[in-house]
């Protein structure tokens, strides 16, 4: 599959030590990639403008903040009309136990990332919000049992 952006070593290099640690100073990102400061900053820039980079933000540690909730559940729609799938998408938005939610492919039509306090809010929404929600024709949950991997988003080689 070909890249979609024109990034040499050193852009790769930048992305991977910025997705390992987004808050170093650009002289400590500069110091890991071996170039100075001011081009690192023009690279940072322009990787920021071109969309490769989308933001930063806090990873926050969930059950610690008594989120010890985290379930994932499969959207099947009675209808998968543009206007359906749109209105949907939008619904998602709204809802706050909702963390990220993406539209799938096969059996189900969307994939939501859920993480609520306990589990008695987590079943309030799928039986209030999700199974009465007009459209929806299956919900079908998988809450987990524990975490065992959490990288960055993208894979980087060395």
């Amino acid at each position: 599959m070909p890249l979609k952006a024109d990034l040499d070593a050193i852009d790769w290099k930048i992305l991977k030590e910025l997705q390992e640690d987004g808050r170093m100073t650009n002289v400590e990102l500069s110091r890991r990639v071996g170039i100075s400061a001011p081009p690192c900053l023009r690279r940072v820039r322009r990787l920021e403008e071109a969309g490769i980079i989308r933001g930063y933000r806090a990873l926050l540690n969930a059950p610690a903040l008594g989120m010890d909730v985290v379930a994932f559940c499969l959207i099947g729609l009675k209808h998968q009309s543009e206007a359906e799938l749109k209105a949907f998408a939008e619904l998602t938005r709204g809802w706050p136990i909702v963390r990220a939610a993406w539209m799938v492919s096969g059996e189900s039509d969307f994939l939501l990332h859920c993480v609520a306090s306990d589990l008695a809010t987590f079943q309030s929404f799928v039986i209030e919000a999700l199974t009465s929600t007009p459209n929806v024709e299956t919900v079908r949950t998988a809450l987990t049992i524990r975490k065992v991997k959490d990288e960055g988003l993208v894979e980087i080689a060395p």
